[in-house]
């Protein structure tokens, strides 16, 4: 499958190793003095790593690679020791990767009489480091919390991936004004951007938007975004369609997305978005429904169908 792993550049790498720390899942390591990915299945893609490079040496690379596994990181990781599996919880939960964190959290309660430390108190460690509601790990799973953005060094902070759910709330638009509710409920959503694998995509139900399509409805938020997941596109303007197919085809095999709604604009052009899915489904084990919408550019709904 095709997933994001991080990518570093031995010229600019000096060895430093603050990247080997910042990597929890230990899949870095410092090796001749240089930093080496030394194994693509416990490379989360998340890209916490490229925050702790002073050179600018480690970037994100959208390419074939083994699916992440959590329960053979997790398992790998507890022989380091009690403080190597919190910083990693912690560093899931500040990802708000909530099925990534409940696999290793359910993992560490069925194997702790084998552990040299308590689970409770790795558990209690990442509670106390914040404050909000339960992730859904379990009765003894820690709290997470909705991060703020980070500025990661040498990476884009608008690539990070971050899921904030019901948190959106309405914002100030000005002084004296609220805006409209929004629905959003992850970020980033430009679909050469989103990691197929990031736990808010897990069997929810996809709007797939060409760009044009928001600024065309009012009530865009709350009729059509409202309770789905978000990644928008422009099949006509926008480069590499072919790595589109593989971000859908990812969404419908290992993210197993519910539905795929696609909202396009009623020009001739815009209709490559239903050929990008359509193409995606061809490739994929899987099969889900297909409601296509398409909008008028005065905003009205041209079409309702499902395909």
């Amino acid at each position: 499958m095709k997933r994001d792993i991080i990518t570093i550049d031995r010229e600019k790498c000096n060895g430093c190793g603050l990247c080997v720390s910042g990597c929890h899942e230990g899949a870095l390591q410092l090796i001749d003095d240089k930093a080496v990915l030394i194994s693509e299945l416990m490379c989360d893609g998340l890209g916490a790593c490229i925050g702790e490079c002073p050179e600018g040496a480690i970037t994100i690379e959208h390419r074939e690679a083994e699916a992440y596994d959590e329960v053979l990181t997790i398992s790998k990781m507890v022989v380091n020791g009690k403080n190597t599996v919190i910083a990693h919880l912690k560093h899931l939960k500040d990802f708000n990767e909530k099925e990534y964190l409940r696999l290793g959290v359910e993992w560490l309660l069925a194997n702790q009489d084998k552990l040299s430390f308590k689970v409770e108190e790795v558990l209690h460690a990442v509670h106390n480091n914040n404050k909000g509601e339960a992730c859904g790990c379990g009765d003894n799973a820690p709290k997470v919390q909705a991060q703020p953005m980070h500025s990661h060094g040498g990476g884009c902070p608008g690539s990070a991936a971050k899921s904030f759910g019901s948190l959106a709330a309405p914002v100030v638009a000005s002084v004296g004004t609220i805006s409209a509710k929004s629905e959003l409920t992850h970020w980033p959503v430009q679909l050469h951007l989103i990691n197929p694998s990031s736990g808010h995509f897990k069997g929810s139900n996809l709007l797939l938007a060409a760009d044009c399509v928001a600024f065309s409805l009012g009530n865009f938020h709350s009729e059509f975004l409202k309770g789905k997941t978000l990644a928008i596109a422009c099949p006509k303007l926008d480069s590499n369609k072919e790595s589109y197919v593989e971000k859908i085809t990812a969404l419908i095999d290992q993210a197993q997305v519910d539905t795929i709604t696609i909202m396009k604009m009623e020009v001739p052009c815009c209709g490559g978005l239903l050929q990008l899915a359509k193409m995606a489904m061809e490739r994929a084990n899987r099969k889900v429904p297909i409601k296509l919408l398409t909008v008028g550019i005065l905003g009205e709904i041209l079409e309702n169908t499902w395909v």
